[in-house]
Parts: structure tokens; sequence; C-alpha cells
């Protein structure tokens, strides 16, 4: 039974340590209201001024979203909120809740994404058409979603024709607007892939900054079962070639190697399109906070008290 309760910890990232500090550096992290709720104090996890997104999940109520991005950004933290289009019925409803994010909890940034949802709930079903509707003028920062390994909800084919078509129009609107963009991805387990998907958008022309999702710290099987359900790809492999070693299997995943391999990558080729790191923390928020300054992300003590 002792057995059960090996905790060791993996071999910290493999190259140079400060590649991996300057690679997280600016970091940001995702939260949803439950598991903000569960944190005191935000102040003594995260960096001050690191980005916040709040994922806002079907069925998540509004004033549930507002009360947590006025909570982060009381703590001095730059706030995110997620705006799923297929779960938004209306314009306004949309220019609902812009109105309270800007008004209750000075929000100026957002993530702009399709959402998870198979049939939406009104008239949108694109981050193109809530970037269209001219709701978010004055934003400072707009984020969409980035597919380094496909998405099979874009192009069930299973190309990337339809995503590369949303990517070069989200290109196009960049230039119109005032707001700073960057493409936020869903987490990914092999830098391959995500080197190749990188250095494809250069060649298309496409140089909205990458920030590159990464899975933090969690136990394997917590891992596999949200990768199925975000419809992870190839990258799906080396969870499954983990699962088979049983000297690990046990053990709780880091993101050591993925980091360390995009940070060698990017320290080599400075132009390389990924800008900084956005984590998911799936297996805790405290878990991944503390991976990350045990890893080169830098962290200073509060300085606000309220």
């Amino acid at each position: 039974m002792a057995l059960l309760n090996f905790r060791r910890k993996e071999a910290a990232p493999a190259g140079n340590k400060s590649q991996v500090e300057a690679f997280l550096k600016g970091y940001s992290i995702e939260v949803m209201p439950r598991t903000a709720e569960k944190v005191e104090d935000f102040r003594a996890l995260l960096p001050q001024d690191t980005r916040v997104y709040i994922a806002h999940i079907e069925g998540t109520p509004i004033e549930e979203m507002v009360a947590t991005a006025k909570r982060l950004n009381g703590e001095g933290f730059a706030v995110m909120p997620h705006f799923p289009a297929r779960i938004i019925k209306d314009k306004a409803t949309l220019g609902d809740w812009i109105a309270r994010y800007r008004g209750e909890a000075d929000v100026r940034q957002a993530l702009l994404l399709a959402g998870g949802v198979a049939r939406p709930h009104g008239e949108f079903h694109s981050s193109m058409q809530l970037l269209e509707s001219g709701q978010f003028d004055g934003f400072e920062r707009l984020h969409v979603a980035g597919h380094p390994e496909g998405n099979r909800d874009i192009d069930a084919d299973g190309s990337d024709r339809n995503v590369m078509d949303a990517l070069r129009w989200k290109q196009a609107f960049s230039a119109r607007t005032d707001a700073r963009m960057a493409l936020a991805t869903q987490f990914c387990f092999a830098a391959g892939p995500v080197i190749q998907w990188a250095d494809r958008l250069a060649v298309e022309g496409i140089d909205l900054p990458i920030h590159i999702g990464v899975a933090g710290p969690a136990k394997l099987q917590t891992l596999i079962k949200f990768a199925i359900a975000c419809g992870v790809g190839p990258s799906l492999k080396v969870l499954q070639k983990r699962a088979m070693d049983v000297t690990k299997l046990l053990l709780p995943y880091e993101p050591n190697d993925f980091v360390s391999e995009l940070a060698a990558h990017k320290a080599a080729n400075p132009k390389f399109g990924i800008e900084a790191v956005h984590f998911f923390p799936l297996g805790g928020i405290k878990t991944n906070a503390t991976w990350a300054i045990e890893h080169g992300g830098a962290f200073a003590a509060p300085a606000r008290t309220s």
C-alpha cells in the first residue's frame, strides 16, 4: 500500500534554466468562478499583474463571472473573461455582459471564442461575429482561439482549411483595430506539432502572437479525461505512452519537457511566434502556480493589502 503514497517529483525541465525563465515570463493562467472561490488570496500565488482568464462554462450565471472579475481586478490582476459566442443569446445580452464587466470590474480585455457548445443558443456561432458586432470597441486587448492540432468541430474532414481561413480573417481584423490581439491556444503535450504549426502561420503571413496553452501539473487520469473532452490531437499520444509506463503511471504529470523544448526553440529562434505561456491549471491553481515559481516564473510579494 505504500506505493500508493509515492509522490516523487519528476526531474526539472532539461536544458538552460535561463531559457525556461525567459519563456515563462509574463505567463497567464485560467480560472473558473467555482475554482477561484477556493483561493483565499491570488496575490500569494501569482506574480503581480498576471493576466487571469475567467472561463465561462455554459450555465454559469453572469453575476458569478462579473463578481470573480471584480475580485481579481481588486487584487491587482489583469482580467480577461471568456466570451463564448454560442452561449450568448443575442446582441442585447452581449451588450449587457460587456457593460457589467466594464462598469463593475473595469474589464478591458477579452477572449473571444466559439465555445464548446454544439448548438448555438442564439444568433452567434463564431468569434468573428463577436468581433464584427463592434461592441468590443475600446477594449485594450482581444484574444481569439488558436488550434495547433486542428479542430474537428470546425474542420470535420480533419483538414485545417476552415481554421486557416478564420485565422486569415482575424489577421486582417487585427490590422483594423486598436486593440492588441493574440492567439490563445488549447493545451498541447508535444512541442513538435506546435513548432510546425507556428512556423506555418508565419509562412502564411499570420503574425498574431501565440500564447501557447500548457496543462499544469495534474494526475495522468485527469489530463487524459480533459484532453479527450477538449479534442486534443496528436500530442495526446504523449499521455497514452506515459500511461503504459508503470514507472510513471502513479506520478503526477508535469509539463517539464514540453516547456523546456519550446523555450529552447524560442531562444534559438527569437522571431518564433510564441509570445507567452497560458496555463490551464487542471490539477489545481496552487499546484500550477507553485510549479511555475519553482521553474522560473517570476514572483514578487504583493504590495497591495486591499
